[in-house]
């Protein structure tokens, strides 16, 4: 029979066009993909209402170089002179009920200028930190002279050999003999000399002085006990007076402080500021600073027990060089003397306020 084969042949036709619809209706499907990611970076409006988190804020610390630090030089001890100078006056060592110290900073930051020169700036000196403690009347105010070394120590030198604590774990001989002019004239003559004018000097300003020793014949004290009168004393400033005994080509004074701070930055700071007056007062009496250690006249020390052991401010004094002529021509003669003693209380009194 013919008929199954029409049927087959119908049914195979109908299958194909199933087939045809089914691949019309695929090709339709990409028009309902989504969108391919974009690669571009989102930019966040400043007004946005949700700000992204920023990371931590670095800091970097500025840098700082130390300033390199000249070597000491060595003083050249001298014998101990045959001849003693008269005596004078000194203050007692110790006082029974010393003035309390300084507790607070003054509440302004100018300071009166010292008379009768104005202060002197330089890059090499500027004045760091607060002035002293407090400014106003002297009278009543304690400053601690010490003159250095004594007429004695020459002739005893298991004394003055002796070693002492010197500060930040040094070690010192307790005192030395020191230097001289190349004629003879002792420098502990001239300290103690130099020290008598500066004593009658502060006194007829009100200001109570206190003296490290009582004569120029005697020995010692040694050099960690000069620092601890001045702390006992509770001083509002300590000078110790010295000469140098340097090569014969340097002239002029220095004024020296500690380099470590033995009672910290304000204490070292105020320091800082009595060298300052006292430069200044020096060269307001005629003297001439020196340039050949430290700069401008004033230098930085580290080895000196009677600057490291002092928790008061503190200065210590070449006032010249005994071995160059012209220095040691002033250094040994009453005017000379005179004009280093005017020189430290124009200093002192321009510190205290007073000036």
């Amino acid at each position: 029979m013919r008929a199954r084969p029409s049927s087959v042949t119908a049914l195979a036709s109908a299958v194909t066009v199933a087939v045809a619809l089914a691949g019309l209706v695929a090709c339709a499907a990409p028009s309902d993909q989504a969108a391919p990611l974009s690669t571009r970076a989102t930019v966040t409006s400043a007004a946005s209402s949700s700000p992204p988190s920023g990371g931590p804020v670095i800091t970097v610390p500025g840098l700082s170089s130390a300033a390199p630090t000249t070597p000491p030089a060595t003083k050249t001890e001298a014998p101990a002179s045959s001849s003693t100078p008269p005596p004078m006056q000194a203050a007692p060592t110790t006082t029974s009920s010393p003035d309390p110290a300084p507790t607070s900073e003054p509440a302004t930051t100018s300071r009166p200028e010292p008379a009768p020169a104005p202060r002197r700036t330089t890059a090499a000196a500027p004045r760091p930190g607060p002035g002293p403690a407090a400014i106003g009347p002297v009278a009543g105010r304690v400053v601690v002279i010490d003159p250095g070394h004594n007429g004695a120590n020459g002739a005893h030198p298991d004394i003055i050999n002796a070693l002492v604590d010197a500060g930040f774990g040094q070690t010192k001989p307790c005192n030395t003999t020191g230097t001289s002019t190349n004629d003879g004239y002792p420098e502990h003559a001239l300290n103690w000399k130099v020290a008598g004018y500066l004593q009658a000097m502060l006194e007829a300003k009100g200001i109570r002085v206190v003296m490290t020793r009582d004569s120029d014949d005697g020995v010692g004290p040694c050099v960690n006990k000069r620092a601890a009168i001045g702390n006992a004393a509770r001083a509002d400033a300590v000078v110790s007076i010295h000469g140098d005994g340097d090569d014969a080509s340097a002239h002029g004074f220095y004024v020296m402080t500690a380099e470590q701070d033995p009672a910290g930055a304000t204490m070292a700071s105020r320091s800082q500021n009595l060298a300052v007056d006292v430069r200044d007062g020096l060269v307001a009496a005629g003297l001439s600073p020196s340039d050949h250690l430290g700069s401008d006249g004033l230098w930085p020390r580290n080895d000196l027990a009677g600057l490291n052991l002092s928790v008061m401010p503190t200065v210590m004094i070449e006032s010249g060089n005994m071995r160059n002529s012209a220095d040691a021509a002033l250094m040994s003669s009453a005017a000379g003397q005179q004009e280093i003693a005017q020189g430290l209380a124009n200093g002192v009194l321009a510190y205290l306020g007073g000036g």
